[in-house]
């Protein structure tokens, strides 16, 4: 079957090759009927844009490229999900490209790798040292994804981590739980900033410091989620009442570890998550989270780097947060220069200093806290210590 071409859909709808062109390029200053006459000649005849020829003739290629450090994690694979509906309904189509959050790539990328063949990038840095970003002077849009702290000379859409922790923890606490382990520091930027938000609110709530426990992992992963509450279960210690697991990878892992060990959810441990990735509704039971509106935060992404336009637009930093609350994105590697000190031992009591979080200018989107069963304590006799 031969190629349609531009000329065949003028002629099919009765208007010049060039009201066809401004149609096709999203030109505003056409009129409605012509707009939907074009329209309806193009879906008939099934054209098809020529984006290489586009491409040479505007220097721009219609594609933009979007850097996640793994789409095998849940939360990754729906946020590259939501950012190519919001880019699909521009017309942009996006090419995705896994990091392995290996410093090196992520790198390469902020050095432009991808602009051959994209007109800007949206980064989620895991590894990436600020000094690399400070150092960077790419020539091309770019928006950083995510709360990994690499200063505020990109435009960069997060979440309030603070804010989304605070809420899980207000949540456990109005359950009536008081020994709650904050379940996933490992140095990193996002790890701090949960911390931080599980102290304001135990500290908020007067609950008494020797039970503010925190169980430390590598990566934000349902495994080490698992191997951390077993070997908190299989310790000396007193039982906590409630786990906070800084996603819900690790909240998934945790729920499996406590079921194998016979400890009952929520009865005798609730447990919560951040993200709300979609197997949090399928989980036994269905998993307690926080939700990020990834919708907003990709159009959010979109919007920053179309106001570009070909040129830096340093100094903003957009935080997607959840209005109510805030959503999540999985825990990063920590930098060697900015790592925390390990916790010792799986668990450990009053581990949680006040320390300095990154923070910038923040521009809210809607989060919510998901009620599900796993968070919703039964009726009885208060559970854990009382507050001082």
């Amino acid at each position: 079957m031969a190629r349609v071409r531009m000329r065949d859909v003028a002629e099919h709808a009765g208007v010049s090759v060039r009201t066809v062109s401004n149609v096709v390029s999203g030109y505003p200053h056409v009129s409605p009927d012509t707009r939907a006459r074009v329209q309806r000649s193009l879906d008939e005849l099934g054209y098809r844009m020529d984006y290489m020829a586009r491409g040479l003739r505007s220097g721009r290629t219609g594609f933009i490229a979007l850097a996640v450090p793994f789409l095998a994690e849940p939360y990754f694979a729906e946020l590259a999900q939501a950012v190519i509906r919001a880019a699909g309904r521009r017309g942009i189509t996006v090419l995705v490209e896994s990091t392995a959050g290996d410093r090196e790539v992520e790198r390469r990328i902020l050095d432009g790798g991808l602009t051959n063949v994209a007109d800007g990038v949206l980064l989620s840095a895991l590894t990436l040292p600020a000094a690399d970003v400070a150092a960077a002077r790419p020539d091309f849009p770019l928006v950083m994804l995510g709360e990994h702290s690499v200063g505020d000379q990109f435009p960069r859409v997060g979440i309030d981590n603070v804010a989304a922790a605070r809420t899980a923890v207000e949540h456990l606490l109005e359950q009536g739980c008081r020994r709650i382990v904050a379940l996933g520091r490992n140095g990193s930027e996002n790890g701090r900033q949960r911390t931080e938000g599980y102290r304001q609110a135990m500290e908020a709530a007067r609950v008494r410091r020797v039970n503010w426990l925190v169980a430390p992992v590598e990566d934000w992963t349902r495994d080490q989620g698992y191997a951390a509450v077993r070997e908190l279960l299989e310790g000396d210690g007193p039982l906590p009442d409630a786990v906070f697991a800084f996603n819900d990878a690790l909240a998934v892992g945790a729920l499996r570890a406590l079921d194998a060990s016979g400890v009952r959810v929520p009865e005798d441990v609730a447990v919560v998550g951040i993200d709300d990735i979609q197997e949090s509704a399928y989980t036994h039971p269905p998993l307690t989270s926080i939700a990020p509106d990834l919708d907003v935060l990709a159009e959010r992404a979109l919007t920053l780097l179309e106001e570009q336009g070909g040129r830096r637009t340093g100094g903003r930093s957009a935080a997607a947060e959840a209005g109510a609350g805030s959503g999540a994105d999985p825990g990063s590697a920590p930098d060697a220069a900015t790592a925390e000190p390990a916790t010792a031992g799986p668990v450990a009591a009053d581990p949680v200093a006040e320390e300095p979080v990154a923070t910038a200018a923040q521009e809210a989107t809607p989060f919510r806290l998901v009620v599900r069963e796993s968070s919703l304590r039964r009726p009885g006799p208060a559970s854990g210590p009382a507050r001082d």
